[in-house]
């Protein structure tokens, strides 16, 4: 991932360190990318050559199947009204970098709060992995965090939220939930292992 690119679109609640270690562990190197499963199943499309080629993807699956997108692959329909108002926008690599990141801030504020919000950073790569892990199963503790809305608060041990995100209420995909079953021990063991030296954003506040 670029670093002009992270620095020019990213969230700016999470730092770079981060962003590059989400990227890694569920983000694509492919602006077209789009990732469809039903009832737990990949399943198998033609490789989007166009935004159009991938809105067409989106316009078949969206609210039939979960639908990620981008580099960041986030879920298509978070943060609209109806399916209908699905932007191409979404597959240009900083649209995509700016709302995908602005999710993970969301998930990682819900994450640090059921930590209670710790000041020890010893903490942080487990911080980070759960909300890796909340990221690719769409839950955690039993609750969707990508209808969830926005607690605020700290983002990890960085900036605080200065109000709620609007992604409150997605709707599609429907219950990301579904995207459990591609989710257990092995991918929680290769979380681990894609773990980047964090502590050079220790000084940030």
């Amino acid at each position: 991932m670029d670093a002009a690119l992270i620095a020019k679109c990213a969230d700016p609640s999470l730092p770079p360190a981060i962003v590059e270690q989400f990227i890694l562990a569920v983000g694509s190197d492919d602006p077209l990318a789009v990732t469809v499963k039903a009832d737990g199943r990949l399943v198998l499309i033609p490789k989007p050559r166009s935004p159009d080629e991938a809105m067409g993807v989106l316009k078949d699956y969206v609210g039939h199947a979960i639908v990620r997108v981008g580099i960041t692959q986030f879920p298509a329909g978070v943060g609209v009204d109806d399916a209908s108002q699905l932007q191409s926008d979404m597959f240009e690599a900083c649209a995509n970098l700016r709302t995908g990141t602005g999710i993970f801030a969301k998930v990682a504020r819900i994450v640090t709060k059921w930590y209670g919000r710790p000041t020890n950073k010893e903490l942080l790569p487990q911080l980070v992995d759960d909300t890796i892990y909340a990221w690719k199963t769409g839950s955690f503790e039993g609750d969707n965090v990508f209808r969830a809305p926005d607690p605020g608060g700290p983002t990890f041990f960085g900036t605080r939220s200065k109000k709620p995100a609007e992604v409150t209420d997605p709707v599609a995909p429907p219950t990301e939930s579904e995207d459990a079953s591609q989710s257990a021990e092995p991918d929680k063991a290769t979380e681990a292992g894609m773990r980047i030296d964090l502590s050079r954003i220790g000084g940030q506040k």
